[in-house]
């Protein structure tokens, strides 16, 4: 079983947010196989389903980006997940819109969504997907700009990198942390496989 989390915050209000660009992308991929998002019993959306012989569960936390880390906390000890095979997708103000970067592991970049997962686990030791929403605000207005909605430009490259990513996302249920580097690495795009 692999998990993929993604960092957001519940509600029609914040579904077109930078900070959301973790849901968008989950249910980018949801919708692209057919899965719908249902409530759990702790405080979270999710799906399971699976590819090929392997399992994977969809995460989307209801407790708003800053307490991120119960739900990953709630999903690590009750599927009995090992830290390399839970993803992290999540926005990221120092990539260009629509960039996609693997991180392996590391600190939380000023990211609240981040530090939150980091302090539950009490480990930085899980791989993220990092999706580029831009960094352009001024000091001291990051909150407001990633509480933004994106531009109508932005979403169409944003649907352009997210077949790339629920791609990459494949690859990691497919084949865990080697697979999606190897894959991300060679850049294929899905319609040449």
């Amino acid at each position: 079983m692999r998990a993929i989390l993604g960092i957001g915050n519940p509600g029609n209000r914040y579904k077109k947010n930078r900070h959301n660009a973790g849901f968008m992308l989950l249910d980018f991929f949801a919708t692209t196989h057919s899965l719908s998002f249902i409530p759990s019993k702790s405080d979270f959306y999710y799906c399971e389903n699976q590819i090929l012989d392997s399992k994977f569960l969809l995460v989307k936390p209801s407790t708003f980006v800053n307490n991120s880390g119960l739900s990953a906390l709630y999903i690590v000890e009750n599927y009995g997940l090992e830290l390399h095979d839970l993803l992290v997708v999540h926005d990221d103000i120092n990539l260009e819109i629509a960039k996609i970067k693997i991180k392996i592991s590391g600190g939380d970049g000023g990211h609240n969504g981040l530090s939150s997962i980091i302090y539950h686990l009490a480990s930085d030791k899980f791989p993220r997907l990092r999706i580029g929403v831009g960094g352009n605000f001024e000091k001291g207005n990051m909150a407001n700009y990633v509480l933004s909605n994106f531009e109508k430009d932005e979403l169409l490259k944003l649907d352009s990198s997210f077949k790339f990513s629920s791609f990459l996302i494949e690859q990691f249920i497919i084949g865990g942390i080697k697979q999606l580097l190897d894959a991300n690495s060679k850049g294929i795009e899905p319609n040449k496989i």
